[in-house]
């Protein structure tokens, strides 16, 4: 039988799962909702956008995906701060930060490649 360690099982039980649980029932249908612009334009007399051109898609491309890039890679840097902060000198901790920390790194360097390695991909895709 499959036996839930008790560290996962105590999260699961948590007010933070709770609350993160609500977010997210909560944000869930608005942020859906958002991505589909039809639905904001249905019943009106309000065209919907037209279509963009390929090089406006991938600049529009280059855009979101340095930004997701540079949050992950925030999100890393905070958790190694926040590993290294409650590390207490434990070396298992300390190493678990610094892997967090190599993740950010990582993370803003690929941020900042995307736009070289979008340009790429436009270039063969144009032939």
């Amino acid at each position: 039988m499959f036996r839930v360690p008790a560290r996962a099982r105590a999260f699961t039980h948590s007010r933070t799962a709770r609350r993160v649980g609500r977010i997210a029932a909560l944000t869930g249908p608005v942020l859906l909702f958002l991505s589909m612009p039809a639905v904001a334009y249905a019943g009106t007399d309000v065209p919907a956008p037209a279509v963009n051109s390929l090089p406006v898609v991938i600049a529009n491309l280059r855009y979101w995906l340095v930004g997701i890039l540079a949050a992950l890679a925030t999100l890393f840097l905070v958790l190694a701060g926040v590993y290294w902060a409650t590390a207490g000198g434990d070396p298992a901790q300390v190493e678990r930060a610094k892997g967090a920390l190599r993740n950010a790194l990582i993370g803003y360097g690929v941020a900042v490649l995307a736009p070289v390695l979008l340009e790429i991909i436009q270039g063969i895709v144009r032939g």
